[in-house]
């Protein structure tokens, strides 16, 4: 079964020409050209992937990541935002309300195929036999399902953040820099900003709450778990 990707965008010309390469790509494509039906056919599909643009009238993609990530049936779905602004603090901005990735206007289609394809891998291991949960730091994560548990509360996660904390987790101890991070969790070499894995670890040990402190900075290194 071919992965289907959510295209939300107001612009015509955008959206045809995302349509054309990522069915070139072997995707399988819905589309919307506002917000509000964005949200019902994601809520509807549920697609593997949600292309967002971010400036779009009536309905902002923030306010569409911000209810996507709300909702328990869409809060998994891997959503890669689309801006045409290339600050610093737009791009946090929109990691920071649950984006796991951006791409800025212009872009390359061979460059947006690579992060739809990285990101549309991040779901549960498919295969017959069921991997052993992995514990670190108070914290316990069931690789089959993609859930993480500290004591009986289970976390609410993104499927990047869940990945990090998985990472983070079966290395223990050991100091991942933020390109090993960029390399493993988002699937790609480190070609992009690595404030994405600062504002990913920042909302994972929010989520985290007391437990997040296991979650260690190495001053010019990276990250650790530690105990």
């Amino acid at each position: 079964m071919r992965d289907r990707v959510l295209i939300i965008e107001d612009e015509k010309d955008v959206r045809d020409m995302l349509r054309l390469n990522l069915k070139t790509g072997g995707f399988d494509v819905l589309e919307a050209h506002n917000g509000a039906e964005g949200l019902a056919i994601a809520k509807a599909e549920l697609p593997s992937v949600v292309i967002l643009d971010l400036m779009m009238p009536e309905m902002s993609g923030m306010e569409v990541c911000r209810a996507l990530r709300r909702n328990p049936a869409t809060s998994r779905i891997p959503i890669l935002m689309l801006t045409a602004k290339s600050t610093e603090g737009d791009k946090v901005a929109g990691l920071e309300v649950g984006a796991d990735d951006y791409v800025t206007k212009p872009f390359s289609p061979r460059e947006l195929l690579l992060r739809v394809r990285a990101v549309a891998r991040r779901q549960p291991d498919q295969g017959v036999s069921k991997p052993a949960p992995v514990k670190a730091g108070g914290i316990e994560l069931d690789r089959s399902s993609m859930t993480a548990t500290i004591g009986s509360k289970k976390l609410v996660l993104t499927s990047t953040e869940y990945r990090l904390l998985d990472l983070l987790a079966r290395r223990a101890g050991t100091i991942l820099s933020r390109e090993v991070l960029l390399s493993e969790v988002w699937g790609y070499q480190a070609n992009l900003d690595t404030r994405t894995v600062d504002t990913h670890v920042r909302r994972l040990r929010d989520k985290l709450g007391k437990a997040g402190a296991v979650i260690q900075t190495v001053r010019g290194s990276g990250y650790r778990l530690g105990s």
